[in-house]
């Protein structure tokens, strides 16, 4: 289904029970983080969306933790769990009028699919402008988080930035931190492999003063998770976002910028980013349970700020796992496996584990046919785009479950031998990796605990692994409440 707002899936998140409304007064300073994180840590039933409706000195309730589980991510993109997804798209792969060309571009797939493609509409009344803020914009109003201790200032966390490349004039959103340094300005955090900052370079190097940017804030949820989506540079994530609502996105021109932004947003942050100019930003409390360091980065200036009557801040808070980024990102990890599976057609499955942060580990299972071909997996892996991020890739057999992670740590540690089955490379690593000596690049590993064959240079008996007969699983599962164990 479609949400036609934040509002329609904060009432359908009520209906369910998975949102709890905090009317104790909480400060946006540190408080809400420290509730947040507790919730997010919990399993089950306690583990809810939370909507803080008195945050002290502000008027405007803020939204926390909701997608910050399997049922509630699933509900967001508006299927019964995250793979269903993925079967559609599998089922779009199929058609028979899709090449094989086509079925390595996205760009060309999603258009091509007749009942799937959704442009975005565009409409001149819209909620998001019920209120106008041009002569004397101030982001004072807004409940800004300040997460963590050491962080450099309050952070707004969930925005969708709207930025277009000077030269094409093509569309991106990404979903980039704003630390606001005062009333009318922020940080702008692209990190630089991002389509965001690549727009921003292109603006420089073609003698542009400035680059126009608009910061959408509580959208229609299936339009948030588009903004994180690892999605090539010249698909338009508004596209995206109409194939996974099933409807198209309804968009409206900004006041005093040449862009479009979500037409239900709750809050729009107007303005641009002056190519010449950058100042410190962070430290910020980030979704590797470290503080990435400050830096220079580009500064947003606020032209106009609009926004709904009685608006929504939704916001999230970041840091060790498992909180609400998490289970955002396994959305993409179920979405966009029939599309690695195209490219890399014997594997089986994937894991990103919460504790791997996303782009630390892959766990792959893979249907392997010929010697080495785990090394081959690795290195194709490495080649595709965000996935060169990848610290750590432990390649499995077809018929290991990697979602069980304990069963891939049963096989890594028995099963390889380390002159064999380790791979080290150098690459490109994320800007928040700390770890590694040099900013941006660093040392990675892959670990081949596949079976080994005689092909590759094990010529010693392979054991077989230990396993009960059919049969007596099933006499024992027949007669197990005789047994009296529960």
């Amino acid at each position: 289904m479609a949400y036609k707002d934040l509002r329609e899936f904060i009432a359908a998140l009520e209906q369910r029970g998975w949102l709890k409304r905090v009317r104790a007064e909480v400060d946006a300073e540190l408080e809400i983080t420290e509730i947040t994180d507790r919730v997010s840590k919990k399993t089950g039933p306690d583990n809810v969306a939370l909507l803080f409706e008195n945050v002290k000195g502000y008027d405007m309730p803020v939204l926390m933790n909701a997608f910050g589980s399997y049922e509630r991510m699933s509900l967001a993109l508006g299927v019964e769990k995250l793979d269903d997804i993925a079967d559609e798209i599998r089922n779009l792969l199929r058609l028979p009028y899709i090449s094989f060309s086509h079925k390595m571009d996205l760009v060309s797939l999603i258009p091509m699919a007749k009942n799937a493609i959704n442009f975005p509409k565009y409409v001149s009344h819209a909620p998001c402008q019920e209120v106008i803020e041009r002569d004397n914009p101030s982001l004072d109003n807004i409940p800004i988080l300040k997460c963590w201790p050491q962080d450099g200032g309050p952070f707004v966390t969930l925005p969708l930035v709207f930025t277009k490349n000077p030269a094409t004039g093509k569309r991106n959103v990404g979903m980039y931190r704003l630390q606001k340094y005062d009333s009318r300005t922020t940080g702008m955090h692209w990190h630089i492999h991002k389509n965001g900052a690549e727009n921003y370079r292109d603006a420089r190097e073609q003698g542009f003063t400035r680059l126009e940017a608009a910061a959408a804030i509580g959208a229609d949820p299936a339009l948030i998770y588009a903004a994180t989506a690892p999605l090539p540079r010249d698909i338009d994530e508004m596209v995206f976002a109409g194939f996974l609502r099933h409807k198209s996105v309804e968009l409206t021109k900004c006041v005093t910028v040449d862009l479009e932004v979500p037409a239900t947003s709750e809050i729009v942050l107007e303005g641009y980013v002056d190519v010449s100019e950058s100042r410190r930003e962070g430290p910020f409390g980030d979704h590797t349970g470290y503080y990435s360091l400050a830096d220079d980065y580009p500064v947003f200036h606020i032209t106009c700020i609009t926004h709904r009557r009685n608006p929504i801040y939704a916001a999230t808070v970041v840091g060790r796992p498992p909180m609400e980024d998490c289970y955002i990102a396994k959305a993409t990890e179920r979405i966009f496996l029939p599309l690695l599976q195209q490219m890399i057609p014997e594997i089986v499955d994937i894991n990103l584990p919460f504790s791997g942060v996303f782009h630390n580990c892959a766990m792959v299972s893979i249907r392997k046919s010929y010697p080495q071909q785990a090394k081959k997996v690795m290195q194709a892996i490495w080649g595709m785009g965000q996935m060169m991020f990848t610290k750590l890739i432990i390649v499995v057999d077809a018929h290991v479950d990697v979602q069980n992670e304990q069963e891939v740590w049963w096989r890594v540690f028995n099963n390889i031998d380390a002159r064999q089955d380790l791979v080290l490379v150098d690459g490109p690593l994320d800007v928040l990796d700390h770890s590694s000596p040099m900013p941006k690049w660093g040392t990675k590993l892959g670990i081949d605990a596949t079976r080994s064959w005689p092909e590759e240079s094990h010529t010693r008996e392979w054991p077989d692994e230990i396993t009960m007969t059919d049969e007596i699983k099933e006499r024992v599962t027949k007669r197990w409440q005789e047994f009296g164990l529960g």
